[in-house]
């Protein structure tokens, strides 16, 4: 255990059903073990169903709706995976509006798999280099963004990987652009639209 994010409060932001087990626990545990406090959010105060790929997996506990967290609370989000999950989430108002904050303030932000297609709908990639599952490329090249294919990828405090496989070089980048803290670059990105 370090203490590179003592002090830092990160929320991880999953649907209720549909995100994938491995990229949700192994950042949650990754951050917590570099010292963060974790808050898991979810569009309900509802179980968690977390899958591995198509099977079910455990159940989760949120610890509040994202509707009622405050991002001015957290030092830094993280978006996991699983095709289901951002489904869900990219047409919830409420986890839109939270995602889009993080970069309206230029926190870090993660996200892993199918997690960018969430920062679509925030309207948030146009402009931004990213990676993430392959079959998101087109949508993330249609939203204005520049889509590469690399084990993980940091673009002013986005970290993105593309799939299980990556989570080692995702969660060192997470600790690293969280333990940074704010990135001027991301807030201005989002601002301008590019």
């Amino acid at each position: 255990m370090s203490d590179q994010l003592q002090g830092k409060r990160i929320a991880i932001l999953v649907a209720n059903e549909g995100v994938e087990q491995v990229e949700l626990t192994s950042s949650r545990d990754a951050l917590r073990d570099a010292g963060a406090e974790i808050d898991l959010l979810a569009p309900v105060e509802d179980e968690i169903q977390a899958f591995n790929h198509l099977d079910k997996a455990d159940t989760f506990t949120p610890d509040k709706a994202v509707g009622e967290a405050d991002p001015d609370d957290y030092d830094g989000l993280v978006l996991p995976g699983g095709v289901a999950n951002p489904d869900q989430l990219r047409t919830d108002t409420d986890a839109v509006q939270f995602v889009r904050s993080f970069f309206e303030e230029g926190k870090p932000v993660g996200a892993i798999c199918h997690g960018p297609w969430t920062l679509i709908n925030a309207d948030v990639v146009d402009g931004r280099t990213l990676t993430s599952w392959p079959s998101l490329q087109t949508d993330l090249r249609n939203a204005g963004a520049e889509w590469v294919d690399e084990e993980v990828h940091v673009d002013q405090g986005l970290v993105s990987s593309r799939k299980p496989d990556d989570l080692e070089a995702f969660n060192a980048k997470l600790v690293e652009e969280f333990a940074e803290g704010a990135h001027e670059g991301q807030r201005e990105k989002t601002s301008t639209g590019a």
